[in-house]
């Protein structure tokens, strides 16, 4: 039965009954027994808290592209789902939840607060998936992951005692970044520096023997309370007699050591710094070198300690102008210098970090991150666009220990166990421990883990690991990982090293890198600016298939892009004009209509079109292939929208209303033709291709099943499409000299061509008529006329003799223009050629193709010099 399509195209009246017959049929789920090569793609883990918005909806396309042209493309691909427990920023979703009722999570206590935290990642957590499934992402639901799910959970103690019992992970008293506000550590790379503008004080510090003072400079006046030296460089000849004496701190008249030591630069400031081992990084390495004690003077939210009287309770910033005015009062601030610096901040919520000193577990990362930073090297995995493996070769090569505890409850609880009775600690699997050496019931370490801990496993730890699951032999190591730039050292990084470390490989072969899709001024969308996105408002507005195409036209692997809502509208606008192509060639087929192939006789149009599309094929493969997603959907585009709406559907309208023979020919091809386009289109805008799928091929087939287009030699027909160039490129000259002159359609006009292919223009003296407003044509190798509008293409020269509408001395100008811009052609390809640096350097190839051009040039020349002399006869 023949299915009509409705006159409009509504997204919102077919998205949503599409992605159900998906789902029905199971169109998603990868079979780990296939014989089929395995193609997989893990998804990054949105987090419980989100919110689809725009960087999701770039990330997600882009995947959705790869993981639907593979599937068609006879690999047996699996896109795997999930999501990640975002430890702080659910934590503190919750907490504000239950301050709301009056809660605290202290109150209530750990087990209570985790029943909360369940109940409320059952409500919201399942949010977000629901909304990556309105952008069309086919995903293998039946696959979706945690990482606080029972499988992830268990990876995650795995890979804990293992790094323990290797003595790669440890506990220790070390200096950590300390966020005030979330009230946890953090690890490096959640630190985001910013320049900030402050000052630099200038303090006298005193020395005890009272034979003067040193003066020093620091940014931060507040943690003098915890100084326990000051430092100068040994080679430093200005304080080589201070050395070895003492000072006394000023406020807290402490006597202090003055110390040697190469960290000073000579040449910063006054060549003397203060040494706070406990809220300075470098401080702390200088501390444990010289046995300086360690003395912290803020509490967990960035307040003065109490063995501080006067300034105890005070905020950091509070008790700094205090302090500040303090030592101005007691005669030992010498100066103030405005000073811009570099402030590291918390990535979750900006607050300043606190540098502090504090016992965390922490992975050693130097073993772990040699052999990640040969896998890139060598490469078994790929950076695309190559220029990003930088940032992950500075940053593993640059690591720290990595801090992986976290002074929060939502999360991995750390496996580790103290007796409260002996102080044995062990580290197990286990639920429970009992102490080996005195029996009693040890406690488990009421911190957990860093959210990227159990990040890091995700490749694997989602196909079962560390079961040898079926899952996991046939779809690890993954395929490609797609993801932004701003997370190479969260996340992409970390997952390599764990990978090659518990898997004994790369977790996958390719990171594709996106950029961030910025507004339309350019600036990064954020919730301060209130220039943010809601993709789900725009797929309501303009359909899903809009914004997905949109968002790859002009995509570019690495690189920063603009959301405009012109371009979504023209993405719209490109999925009407299928739509309505799809409903021209639906509203003229018979009832009984089928087409599997093309039909024996084709025409030279329609070895055109074939040859065209299956050009088409082979560069979308490549470009796929080659992750130019852009280009690839620019060229369906351009054919799409040109080649086949604009011209070949046009050229066999005279064909159908013909009928017989000739139009069921025509109408084979067009549909032959479509199929092909919507099979191509379809990673791209999955939604409308399936719907006019159904409706034109009617056979029970589902298009993502069907096989993407490949290149066919035996369609490729190079004569026939060169030769029909010609006949086009022509008729689009003659419209535009029509159009440039204002003469309408309906004004009819006879064509006269000169040309030396009289067969080629002969078989299309037809289309002239039809396409450009010819009411006769005449063919010859000659043409002496006068008074005549004149067309140029390399072929031919096409006469029309307007002399009632035409302008001559318009005409004699615009062909002087003409003239001088071939001239220009001319000029620059002589040079070229004449340029013996250029033809010694220059490939064989480049070199010919640069004399084709100059001798297309050199007729085209030939022909203006002739039109400009029949007009001034």
């Amino acid at each position: 039965m023949k299915i009509e399509l409705s006159k409009l195209y509504e997204p919102n009246k077919v998205e949503d009954k599409i992605y159900k017959y998906w789902m029905d049929n199971e169109c998603f789920k990868a079979d780990a027994k296939s014989e089929k090569p395995p193609y997989t793609i893990v998804i990054p883990p949105p987090n419980i808290t989100g919110q689809l918005h725009m960087g999701h909806a770039l990330d997600e396309t882009l995947q959705d592209i790869l993981i639907r042209w593979k599937r068609m493309s006879g690999y047996e691909a699996l896109w795997l789902p999930g999501t990640d427990h975002a430890a702080i920023a659910t934590e503190a979703k919750i907490v504000a939840a239950m301050r709301e009722e009056g809660l605290t999570k202290e109150g209530i206590g750990r087990e209570a607060f985790m029943e909360k935290a369940w109940e409320w990642n059952e409500k919201y957590g399942g949010k977000i998936v629901e909304q990556l499934k309105k952008l069309g992402s086919s995903c293998d639901w039946s696959r979706q992951r945690f990482t606080m799910d029972e499988g992830c959970s268990k990876a995650v103690k795995e890979v804990f005692v293992n790094l323990y019992e290797k003595g790669l992970i440890y506990r220790g008293e070390r200096i950590i970044n300390w966020c005030p506000k979330c009230l946890t550590s953090i690890s490096d790379a959640e630190v985001e520096y910013e320049d900030q503008a402050g000052h630099f004080w200038h303090i006298r510090y005193p020395l005890t023997d009272g034979s003067g003072y040193l003066e020093l400079a620091t940014t931060r006046p507040e943690t003098l309370l915890g100084d326990t030296a000051v430092a100068v460089n040994p080679n430093d000849e200005r304080y080589t007699a201070f050395i070895g004496k003492t000072v006394t701190l000023p406020l807290v008249n402490r006597e202090i050591p003055v110390v040697a030591d190469n960290y000073v630069e000579m040449d910063f400031g006054t060549g003397v710094v203060k040494i706070t081992p406990a809220h300075d990084p470098n401080d702390f390495e200088v501390g444990r070198r010289h046995n300086l004690p360690i003395i912290n003077v803020m509490t967990d939210d960035a307040k003065i300690t109490e063995e501080y009287p006067k300034y105890a309770g005070m905020d950091r910033y509070e008790a700094r102008k205090a302090i500040v005015s303090d030592l101005d009062a007691g005669g030992f601030l010498i100066k103030i210098e405005d000073h811009e610096h570099n402030v590291g901040t918390c990535y979750r919520c900006s607050t300043t970090v606190e540098p502090k000193v504090s016992t965390q577990w922490f992975v050693k990362m130097e073993q772990l991150a040699v052999p990640a930073v040969d896998a890139v090297k060598s490469g078994k995995t790929k950076f695309v666009p190559e220029r990003f493996d930088k940032i992950y070769f500075h940053w593993l090569e640059n690591i720290r220990d990595w801090c992986i505890s976290r002074q929060i409850w939502w999360g991995h609880q750390i496996p580790a166990f103290y007796c409260e009775e002996c102080g044995e600690m062990v580290v197990t699997k286990d639920e429970l421990a009992a102490c080996p050496k005195c029996g009693k019931e040890m406690i488990q370490d009421q911190d957990t883990l860093d959210t990227w801990f159990s990040s890091a496993l995700w490749p694997f730890s989602t196909l079962g690991w560390p079961e040898n699951t079926e899952d996991l032999k046939k779809f690890y190591p993954t395929s490609t990982l797609v993801t932004g730039y701003d997370i190479i050292f969260f996340w992409v990084v970390r997952m390599m090293f764990s990978g090659i470390e518990h898997m004994g490989g790369v977790p996958f072969n390719t990171v594709l890198i996106h950029g961030l899709v910025r507004d339309a001024q350019g600036r990064k969308m954020s919730k301060s600016l209130g220039n943010g996105i809601d993709p789900l408002i725009i797929i309501s507005e303009y359909g899903a298939d809009a914004l997905r195409f949109m968002l790859a036209t002009g995509n570019s692997p690495g690189n920063d892009m603009r959301f405009m809502e012109e371009k979504v509208k023209s993405s719209r606008n490109f999925a009407n004009k299928i739509w309505n192509a799809a409903r021209f060639i639906m509203m003229n087929l018979p009832d009984d209509f089928k087409v599997n192939a093309l039909p024996e006789n084709l025409t030279i149009e329609d070895k055109w079109i074939v040859s065209k599309f299956n050009t088409l094929a082979k560069e979308v493969n490549e470009n796929l292939e080659s992750f130019e997603l852009g280009v690839a959907v620019q060229k369906l585009y351009d054919f799409i929208w040109d080649i086949y709406c604009d011209w070949y559907i046009e050229l066999t309208k005279p064909r159908i209303q013909a009928g017989g023979e000739t139009a069921e020919s025509a109408q084979a091809v067009l549909v032959w033709v479509m199929k092909g386009m919507l099979k191509a289109l379809h990673p791209f805008m999955p939604f409308i291709t399936e719907e006019i799928w159904q409706a034109m091929v009617n056979d029970g087939s589902i298009i993502m099943k069907s096989d993407f287009p490949v290149y066919n030699e035996n369609l490729s027909y190079p004569n026939e499409e060169q030769s029909f160039e010609k006949i086009i490129s022509a008729i689009r000259g003659i419209r535009n000299r029509r159009a440039e002159m204002n003469v309408p359609p309906s004004v009819k006009a006879k064509v006269f061509i000169e040309t030396d292919d009289f067969d080629t223009f002969s078989s299309g003296a037809l289309f002239f008529e039809r396409l450009a407003s010819a009411s006769e044509v005449e063919i010859s190798k000659k043409v002496e006329l006068e008074d005549c509008l004149t067309v140029v293409t390399d072929s031919a020269r096409i006469f029309i003799p307007l002399s009632d509408i035409v302008d001559t001395e318009k005409e004699l100008a615009r062909l002087e223009k003409e003239k001088a811009n071939v001239q220009k052609d001319i000029s620059f390809l002589s040079g070229k050629l004449n340029n013996q640096g250029f033809l010694a350097k220059a490939p064989e190839k480049l070199i010919e193709a640069e004399k084709a051009k100059l001798l297309k040039a050199e007729e085209k020349m030939t022909k203006i010099d002739e039109s400009i002399k029949s007009l001034k006869k």
